[in-house]
């Protein structure tokens, strides 16, 4: 049987073409994302138009839009948080839904190491004063005996924390879902309350759409701190953010995902905070892992459905 597959992901298959290729050699007819960014409601419910599976990216995949899209039989996300796809209506509407968890770890916790490792050693400063002819020297600050609070300790968390275990940085884990028997090396487990007054950097690993450092959390922070984001844009009040960089609690930050993208707010305007375009999984590796996962469930939970139709 040939499936109708539409693709929103905006960058899928441009590092790797194998993924592409499995589609095509399962015959799928292949409808790609014509605008190569995020879609928005109405586009996305233009794009699902008459189509079998959605190779998904972070659009909303809403009850609207889910409920428009009757021909729809499965949902392969692209990477592992599906807060934008509302489970429970794909449920009632038949839909599979599946997503790539193991994929992103290692890219994702490379990043946030290699953005911490380069504001503590001023890397970013020193290459931009020398490219201007001006020879600076400024004392950094290394890992070693840096305490470290990590929000969420699912896969990237756990990652992110070997690599800091190495350098010899004192890591703390805040998780609802952990005990401390949960941990099998030197972290301690701690209160959000405790990890925000202990922790001269945090990190953010965890999932959801709910703000988890808002102005009453930025107050409890020592001065100073340095703030990670690769989870989500939603977990940080961005005018608490704001507020925060402005008095000196906040030294530096590096932010690499935004509730609405592409990004064009106020942190544009704070020298000390590092951009980068939501590129946390974009490595080679990582990219091929989890489009060819993805392409792979989509077919699957595909031949699932018309199987059990046809019973």
């Amino acid at each position: 049987m040939t499936y109708r597959v539409a693709i929103s992901v905006s960058s899928f298959a441009e590092t790797d073409k194998e993924p592409m290729r499995i589609l095509e050699e399962a015959g799928a007819e292949i409808i790609e994302n014509p605008y190569k960014r995020r879609m928005n409601e109405e586009e996305i419910i233009k794009h699902l138009h008459g189509v079998d599976g959605l190779i998904a990216g972070l659009e909303p995949l809403n009850e609207m839009v889910l409920k428009s899209s009757s021909k729809l039989k499965a949902i392969a996300r692209v990477g592992i948080g599906m807060d934008n796809i509302d489970l429970g209506v794909a449920e009632a509407l038949n839909i599979r839904v599946s997503n790539t968890p193991d994929g992103p770890t290692e890219a994702v916790a490379e990043l946030c190491l290699t953005a911490l490792l380069s504001m503590g050693r001023r890397i970013i400063r020193f290459n931009k004063d020398l490219h201007e002819g001006v020879w600076k020297k400024q004392m950094g600050v290394g890992l070693k005996g840096r305490k470290i609070l990590l929000i969420g300790y699912g896969r990237i968390g756990k990652k992110f924390g070997e690599y800091l275990e190495f350098f010899g940085a004192d890591i703390y884990v805040t998780d609802p879902r952990l005990e401390q028997t949960d941990l099998v090396k030197n972290e301690k487990l701690v209160s959000l309350n405790i990890g925000l007054k202990e922790a001269e950097v945090i990190s953010l690993h965890s999932s959801g759409t709910s703000v988890i450092l808002g102005e009453a959390e930025f107050q409890k922070m020592r001065s100073g701190m340095v703030l990670l984001n690769s989870a989500r844009g939603e977990l940080i009040d961005e005018n608490a953010f704001v507020h925060a960089l402005g008095n000196g609690t906040v030294k530096s930050a590096w932010i690499d995902t935004f509730s609405e993208e592409p990004y064009d707010g106020p942190l544009k305007e704070f020298e000390q905070v590092l951009l980068t375009p939501h590129v946390s999984t974009y490595t080679t590796q990582c990219r091929k892992s989890m489009e060819s996962a993805a392409v792979k469930n989509l077919l699957f939970d595909l031949d699932r459905s018309v199987h059990n139709h046809s019973k």
